[in-house]
């Protein structure tokens, strides 16, 4: 008989104990154990520690062992675990956020910290997967650590991926989706031809044949890479972007009438003698909020008529329960996917000019100063005068165009229109100024503009103007969230308030200290505040570095987020506000709208739960994030396909921000970052001062800081991972030298990065 060894309460025989005896002992411990602990606890003699490790190894592959920091082995199930769903950014980094939730002090549910994932500790996790995660002593910054036990649901059971080349009967791809890293060798017998290089497929995922590969079936064909329309299916499906209605919402939609009856205002107020006017983009095609401004004898009445969603969508309805999953519409360069289906969106709810239209409607008094007076809420029906857009008002009332003037007289009530517009500057000019003297902060950033050809195919892309006639809008629709977020809260009815904290002490602290290497030092403080960033804004506006530092501020600043309790809005230093005005493509604005109407003892439907509001307010935030994330994707995408056919031809820009590995440069051409790697700045060494953002030359002494201004040649394109590359085109004399020197022994200040050719990985109100 087998001599046996005590384990704790375990047994063992001479030969190396089975898995399960293994997981016994660790449990027995109740303690993390190193191998040579393992081997003294299971009295094993010493040759037998090269096989207790492989199968301490195996233990760990399957989730069922950890291995921490300083070769140190510990049961999974003794540690703490988290479900989440499993995130990579734009850098590589991977974090989960959880979707579990802990009460805080104060009895109000927080969302747990975000968990660092190390490469390591991945496992099989792909972007967007829910996991359940370890969480590992000690941690990462402000973040715990931890690491993916196993995969609970794939976040994509499909993928899209670009052909690379052909791989005998099958074909080598790459996920189009750049935060997915690994190869897939792709079965295209499906398909009703042999896919080419560079065509992008719909593909399903069936098994890992190796640690960064995996097998997969090919579904479809997306088309050439190079296709607008291709790309905008592709960042739709790598972001879970809602795409056709359910036949149910569809068939309530077509239900209603195409405009409202008389039957249906009976008790409603009649605005439609009132000149109302909707002023939006020029491609827009939903119109929710109309506007009306009278002048009065000591000040001005503000009169916003918001289209009143609520009365078609009904709580618990089809409609209803699809607009809440949404959250928001999802906008594209050439197309918009909608929070409502297009009978509501474009047509019932959309405040087009000479139909009667369904409101709710706000009328906030306003002295000569833009101090708010008395206000009055109520639901009515309206008929807008005219649809102008923000470049119409530009030319006719700020730039007092005769031509433009002459088109808006020409409307069926031009001459009142005219003059209520000249009344809506005034008091614009008014509000934006008493907003800038509470502390408003404005990041006037341009939004990017795309030119397309006939055949939809990118041509440019330009810095869309932004004017006052865009402003007038904006305060307006500020002016009025306010309101209906101050009378919902003295009402003491449950909304979603718009919150946006102050930025963290250290996130300010980093800013300044990087705007130090900046035009702007002389301006700073010495020790910042919050409400320091408004002087510097102000400061940098009209300036070359307007734009970069507007970027800069603005990343250090919280998302704004919908929550139940209020915390104010620091960017607009206001201390109670809502979402109200975009009803039509916020479904935070439906929540607001049915709170006003309880308010005003009409038919809301049922009021939600606290926490019914709270998960409702969870929602929306992801799918704001989410459309947030397929917005800056897109824009990445149609970057590199505008500049692909560009390469070799010489651009300016501004540096835009610093790595370790070299910096980002955004071209003065267009609204787009290519990345100049420390690889391509000749031999030389760098230090990188990551406090000053800045990459010094340890032989040239040459500085490459934010902000400053470089001449650069683009060197490559690559459309599939979402890199533009550029070199710069003069190097300093000893940057050009080849091979030979020794730099000096230095001591780096914050960190010394030979040129290794590294690669990087991959707001609104």
């Amino acid at each position: 008989m087998a001599k046996k060894r005590r384990c704790g309460a375990g047994v063992a025989t001479d030969a190396l104990p089975d898995a399960g005896g293994l997981l016994e002992c660790f449990r027995t411990a109740q303690r993390p154990l190193r191998l040579d602990d393992v081997l003294r606890v299971l009295h094993l003699p010493r040759r037998d520690k090269r096989e207790l490790e492989a199968r301490l190894r195996a233990l760990a592959d399957a989730g069922r062992l950890l291995r921490l920091r300083g070769g140190v082995w510990v049961a999974a199930d003794a540690v703490r675990t988290v479900t989440g769903r499993y995130g990579v950014q734009r850098n590589g980094a991977a974090f989960v956020t959880p979707v579990e939730e802990k009460r805080s002090r104060s009895g109000n549910r927080a969302p747990e910290s975000d968990i660092f994932i190390p490469p390591a500790q991945v496992g099989d996790a792909w972007h967007g997967d829910l996991v359940r995660v370890a969480l590992l002593p000690g941690r990462r910054g402000k973040s715990p650590e931890g690491r993916v036990l196993e995969v609970l649901e794939r976040g994509q059971t499909e993928l899209a991926v670009h052909v690379v080349r052909p791989e005998g009967a099958f074909f080598f791809c790459k996920p189009a989706d750049p935060r997915l890293t690994f190869s897939v060798l792709v079965s295209a017998d499906g398909l009703p031809r042999r896919p080419g290089v560079g065509e992008l497929l719909l593909v399903t995922p069936e098994e890992r044949s190796a640690s960064d590969v995996w097998r997969a079936t090919a579904r479809a064909s997306f088309g050439r890479e190079d296709d607008v329309a291709v790309q905008e299916r592709l960042v739709k499906l790598n972001h879970q972007t809602p795409l056709e209605f359910p036949p149910r919402v569809l068939a309530e939609a077509a239900a209603f009438p195409t405009d409202p009856g008389p039957e249906e205002w009976r008790d409603r107020e009649d605005l439609r003698a009132l000149p109302f006017v909707t002023i939006d983009g020029a491609s827009a095609r939903d119109f929710d909020d109309a506007v009306h401004v009278e002048r009065l004898s000591e000040g001005w009445l503000l009169r916003v008529a918001i289209a009143d969603v609520t009365h078609y969508v009904r709580p618990g309805s089809a409609l209803d329960r699809e607009a809440s999953e949404r959250g928001n519409s999802w906008y594209f360069p050439a197309s918009v996917e909608p929070m409502l289906p297009e009978a509501l969106s474009n047509g019932l709810c959309s405040l087009k000019p000479d139909a009667d239209r369904l409101v709710m409607w706000a009328e906030v008094a306003f002295d000569t100063a833009g101090t708010p007076g008395h206000a009055r809420f109520g639901a009515g029906v309206i008929r807008s005068a005219a649809r102008l857009t923000y470049d119409q008002v530009r030319r006719a009332i700020l730039d007092r165009d005769a031509a433009a003037r002459d088109a808006v007289m020409e409307t069926p009530r031009g001459a009142d229109v005219l003059s209520m517009l000249e009344e809506a500057e005034r008091l614009a000019r008014v509000l934006a100024q008493a907003r800038a003297d509470r502390g408003s902060l404005d990041f006037d950033l341009p939004e990017p503009e795309y030119i397309f050809d006939d055949a939809g195919r990118i041509q440019n892309i330009r810095r869309k103007e932004r004017h006052f006639g865009h402003r007038l809008i904006e305060e307006f629709m500020i002016a009025v969230n306010e309101a209906v977020a101050r009378f919902l809260e003295q009402k003491r009815l449950p909304f979603l308030y718009r919150a946006h904290p102050e930025p963290e002490a250290a996130r300010l602290e980093g800013l300044f200290r990087t705007l130090a290497s900046t035009s702007l030092a002389p301006a700073l403080p010495a020790r910042p505040r919050a409400r320091d960033l408004r002087a510097v804004l102000r400061e940098a506006h009209g300036g070359p570095q307007e734009f970069l530092i507007g970027r800069l501020a603005l990343r250090t600043m919280p998302q704004a987020r919908y929550q139940p309790e209020n915390e104010g809005h620091f960017g607009l230093a206001s201390a109670c506000y809502c979402h109200f005005t975009s009803p039509i493509r916020r479904y935070a604005d439906v929540i607001a709208h049915r709170a006003l109407k309880r308010a005003l003892g009409l038919d809301s439907g049922p009021i939600p739960t606290e926490h019914k509001l709270r998960m409702i307010a969870d929602q929306l935030n992801r799918r704001e994030r989410a459309a947030m994330d397929a917005e800056r994707e897109m824009a990445r995408r149609l970057g590199t396909l505008a500049l692909r056919d560009r390469v070799g031809e010489s651009f300016e820009g501004v540096i835009s921000g610093v790595t370790d590995f070299g910096f980002f440069v955004e071209l003065d051409a267009m609204p787009v970052e290519g990345m100049v790697r420390i690889a391509d700045l000749g031999d030389d060494y760098f230090e990188y001062d990551q406090e000053r953002q800045e990459l010094i030359g340890v032989v040239s002494a040459v500085r490459y800081r934010l902000g400053q201004r470089v001449k650069t040649r683009l060197a490559e394109v690559n459309v599939g991972r979402l890199e533009i590359t550029l070199a710069l085109t003069e190097l300093p004399p000893a940057g050009r030298r080849r091979g030979g020197f020794r730099p000096p022994a230095v001591r780096p200040r914050r960190r010394e990065t030979r040129n290794s050719g590294r690669r990087p990985g991959g707001r609104r109100n």
